[in-house]
């Protein structure tokens, strides 16, 4: 079966994100100020194969922890959709 995992991989909320106080301080130039906080991360799409929906979780959940994200400074969430 093929299956789209979409993740999310943001950085801590313990960790400075400077891109993200360059957004919020380009937004407030902009006279944009009801912006509280911006958080600037990556998103991933992942076209892949696998037997069922449990296995594809662990191939993600194997790629997220292995390679595409830093669990020291980075939290990862992910969605995976069957393409039957």
């Amino acid at each position: 079966m093929k299956f789209i995992a979409e993740i999310d991989v943001m950085p801590l909320k313990e960790i400075l994100d400077p891109q993200g106080k360059a957004v919020k301080l380009g937004l407030r130039n902009l006279g944009i100020t009801q912006v509280e906080d911006v958080r600037i991360g990556r998103h991933i799409t992942l076209e892949l194969e696998a037997a069922d929906e449990n296995t594809a979780r662990q191939l993600v959940e194997t790629a997220c922890k292995k390679l595409l994200a830093n669990l020291i400074m980075e939290g990862y969430t992910y969605k995976i959709t069957s393409l039957a």
